[in-house]
């Protein structure tokens, strides 16, 4: 197989499948998304092993550990706090002595549908459970799973209509939860209101306790305590968490990320000072989507938004496959690592509404499931090998492997599970229990069966294969917490969003974009193993291809080297494109406050934060100099010289647009090609939305009138002269009413024009060398002497989208069509209504005209007014 570079995603998967001169997948029934024999009998059957599996673990405790915290499955016993050694934390941070795995699967029974299971299971919470108890848990664990479990299982307890309400029962599982969280609250009692890591239930913070803690210790209890406080209506907690939520955020880097370690006393990080999305910041990021989801505060969604920014300028690899430790300061890589806490992040993307970014990243963890059967807790992706070869039976990537089914449909995942399913049955199951793995390695086991494998992995599992379940109809605001509980608030407990903050943000409901699978119209659907990057994402880890990935293979096919556009970026705007001093404080009549958004009067030393929208649309403005730019803002720009990089030369035509869209299609020629089913509409699938940088001389693109060759609304044909890819030789043959594409190089570019014009061309594209802008100009003694320039455009592509044409080109000269060139195909340039000035109110005029492109990208919340 090839290697290729920057291929659109649908265009990879049509070449993965179209084999020329043999069989072709053309109707659904031979599709990967939906051929694997994934019945509704066979997931109810995998179903039930889950449970079967569930219940073997769940029952062993009970028998053999209840009331202590966790099964001991090897030795066939209970085990609690360890007592002789009070610095084995990875014991004693979770076992409290309060029958901990109990507390944590009340609602794992719920989403097994065992009500009697359920009912038992509260009634023995209620009386063998007490907090009144002399040790020293970790805050961050103690709430996830024993406030959290307490406060989800209350709420399907007392919710009535629903099957677990239990008549008899008087909010006593709250109750304890009031409780406890009164035993937590002293630890929130610091300079900075960031909590310490542990605190003694019965005696309070402890003389020497610790003064460092996680940003996910401190910062991951807003939708426990929260919820506690909303249902309660004790405003502690929720205070508390709240405050020590955003004195983590407040202490960002300058570049938006927060560190893995924080003083408690003084707030300041300690060294050294790595972020990512792993161990120890991993549920920040979480929390901050999942209380706006829950609730709808906008101060999280800000803070996500920023987040995932920082994180995908400076986490992301380059190949949009790797997200590494980075030091918060300057972003800079700290170690090539991944370890296994971070699997959860692809499912959080996936809420997040960015579905491609989060199968990118769960191939690579499933690629690391099939290497070790097992997820190992530390990998060194430099030397594609595990240090450190446990597996707990943790979760994530599980969550992550039912989010993505959830989102896609896709049967892929069903065998991820299935395969998840085998491993654990396996390698984990023993006759008391489930152990977790000492080493993938030997399988060698540890005797402790941590309450997440009941409370989240098998939770999840089997989730991913009820497909009845009634949590999939559910459309309300409920989320899952960082320890699998289900939480939700009723509209009597959401407090209403504030008048001033309705008036600044007029966007109140979200929605995520559609996850669409590649398919055409004569029925094929193109699966998940279909992508052109499954092949690159084994290959990262050395890992062969399985049975099942060989069979879709095709000779004639390629695999994709991704290539990603940046996630963010900053820009100092100006006028003439010419570099500028940034100004740091711009004044009130350059950029001004309106009431849905900024008005821009002068864009010269403007910094401008771009980020990529999820929707893979465009771009987004996210701040202004110091102003934030949020959802439901819009940036007006209102300086008339931004269409006229200098001003000063009467050779300029003014105002005319320096970005222009553009659409790269394929259209079916070949008459023996519309005789094989289904090939047209495959050609039919290479088409992409881009931009281009329009010449400053020449006619003015994207406008009707006079009438442009190039702007024919059905498009333009694109050809190439091999012969002549500079474009500074008169050609040989008539490239009649079409474009044609050259490179930049030994000529100018309006030689190149000319050169087109001659030939009869309705335009040129010239592919640069540079990212960067690059509006062609032309000295007025060389206008002179070139005469009529005629109708015919010339238009800049920066080397990405200048790659993607060739490859287009490539495949339609290989397997017949024609590549097409079409215009503003959205019909973004329209012409202006002119400048407005300061002095005609707070809010511009609803009718507004262009958006701005910069660096070929659409900036989709910016509206040109003059």
């Amino acid at each position: 197989m090839k290697w290729r570079q920057r291929w659109p995603e649908s265009l990879v998967a049509l070449l993965l499948v179209a084999l020329p001169g043999s069989q072709c997948l053309s109707n659904a029934s031979t599709s990967p998304l939906s051929s694997n024999g994934w019945t509704k009998e066979r997931k109810l059957a995998v179903r039930e092993k889950t449970r079967d599996l569930w219940y073997h673990g769940f029952d062993h405790y009970m028998t053999f550990a209840f009331p202590l915290d966790e099964l001991a499955p090897l030795s066939c016993t209970g085990q609690g706090p360890d007592w002789d050694h009070p610095a084995n934390y990875a014991a004693n941070d979770v076992n409290g002595n309060f029958s901990l795995t109990l507390i944590d699967v009340l609602d794992t029974l719920v989403v097994l549908d065992d009500r009697p299971g359920f009912e038992k299971a509260v009634k023995n919470v209620i009386e063998w459970v007490s907090f009144d108890v002399n040790t020293r848990p970790q805050v961050f664990e103690t709430t996830i799973r024993v406030l959290g479990g307490l406060l989800s299982g209350h709420i399907f307890a007392n919710q009535t209509g629903q099957p677990f309400f239990l008549p008899w029962y008087r909010g006593e599982l709250l109750a304890m939860a009031h409780d406890l969280g009164k035993r937590l609250l002293p630890a929130f009692a610091t300079p900075t209101g960031l909590p310490y890591a542990r605190i003694n239930l019965r005696h309070g913070v402890l003389k020497g306790e610790g003064i460092e803690t996680c940003s996910a210790g401190a910062g991951s209890l807003m939708l426990e305590f929260a919820t506690l406080s909303r249902l309660t209506g004790d405003d502690r907690f929720e205070k508390a968490a709240y405050k020590a939520f955003f004195a983590v955020w407040n202490r960002r880097s300058d570049i938006g990320l927060i560190g893995n370690t924080i003083n408690i006393r003084t707030g300041a990080w300690t060294t050294p000072e790595v972020s990512g999305i792993g161990a120890g910041i991993d549920s920040f990021h979480e929390y901050a989507l999942k209380w706006y989801i829950m609730r709808g505060d906008v101060e999280f969604l800000d803070v996500w938004d920023d987040l995932y920014a920082s994180i995908m300028r400076y986490s992301r690899a380059p190949d949009g496959f790797w997200y590494r430790p980075i030091h918060m300061i300057n972003g800079e890589t700290a170690y090539f690592t991944v370890d296994s806490l971070s699997a959860f992040w692809p499912g959080l993307q996936v809420l997040a509404g960015d579905v491609q970014s989060a199968i990118k990243l769960h191939m690579i963890y499933y690629n690391l499931w099939r290497k070790h059967s097992g997820l190992p807790e530390v990998y060194d992706t430099n030397f594609k090998q595990a240090t450190s070869h446990q597996y707990p039976l943790r979760p994530e990537f599980i969550e992550s492997t039912w989010y993505l089914y959830r989102a896609t449909g896709d049967t892929f995942y069903l065998d991820v599970a299935e395969r998840v399913l085998f491993d654990i049955t396996t390698r984990a199951k023993v006759p008391c229990g489930l152990a977790g793995i000492k080493d993938l390695r030997t399988n060698s086991r540890d005797d402790r069966m941590e309450s997440f494998a009941l409370s989240e992995t098998l939770k999840y599992l089997f989730l991913i294969f009820d497909e009845d379940n009634p949590l999939h109809k559910d459309d309300s605001n409920y989320v899952f917490t960082t320890e699998g509980h289900l939480l939700t608030l009723g509209p009597k407990h959401r407090k209403p969003t504030s008048r001033a903050r309705r008036k600044m943000r007029k966007i109140d409901n979200h929605q995520c974009p559609a996850y669409h699978p590649f398919s055409q119209s004569s029925g094929l659907t193109m699966g998940i193993r279909s992508r052109g990057d499954v092949d690159y994402a084994r290959e990262l880890l050395s890992q062969p291809a399985s049975d099942m990935d060989q069979e879709l293979w095709s000779e004639s096919g390629w695999c994709e080297r991704p290539y990603v556009d940046l996630f963010a970026y900053d820009f100092v705007l100006s006028a003439n494109a010419k570099h500028v001093t940034e100004d740091l404080s711009p004044s009130r009549l350059k950029l001004e406050v309106v009431d849905n958004g900024f008005i821009i009067h002068n864009v010269t030393g403007i910094r401008i934060h771009i980020v990529q929208r999820l929707d893979g649309k465009g771009y987004d403005v996210r701040k202004l100099g110091h102003y934030d730019v949020r959802s439901g803002h819009t940036v007006y720009i209102n300086d008339s010289l931004i269409f006229s990089p200098d001003p000063f030369d009467d050779a300029i035509e003014a105002p005319r647009a320096l970005d222009i869209p553009l659409r790269f299609f394929t259209d079916s020629a070949n008459v023996q090609l519309r005789t094989q089913p289904g090939i047209p509409d495959l050609l039919n699938m290479m088409d992409v939305l881009s931009s281009g940088y329009t010449a400053l001389f020449g006619p003015e693109l994207g406008i009707d009138d006079p009438p442009l060759r190039i702007n024919n609304p059905s498009g333009v044909p694109i050809y190439r002269d091999e012969r002549n890819t500079l474009g500074c030789l008169p050609y040989e043959e008539r490239f009649q009413d079409a474009v044609v594409v050259v490179h930049r190089g030994e000529c100018t570019f309006l030689e190149k024009l000319l050169m087109a014009r001659d030939a009869g061309a309705a335009g040129v594209l010239v592919i640069t060398n540079e990212d960067i802008p690059l509006n062609p100009t032309a000295d007025p003694q060389d206008l002179e002497a070139a005469g009529d320039l005629g109708d015919v455009g010339l238009i800049v592509l920066s080397p990405g989208v200048g790659q993607l044409v060739t490859d287009m080109l490539d495949s339609t000269e290989e397997r017949g069509g024609q590549a097409m060139l079409q215009l503003d195909p959205e019909h973004l340039l329209v012409p202006s209504a002119g400048p407005i000035s300061p002095e005609q109110g707070k809010r511009p005029p609803e009718k507004t005209q262009k958006i701005l492109y910069l660096n070929g990208h659409p900036l989709l919340n910016t509206r040109i007014l003059g």
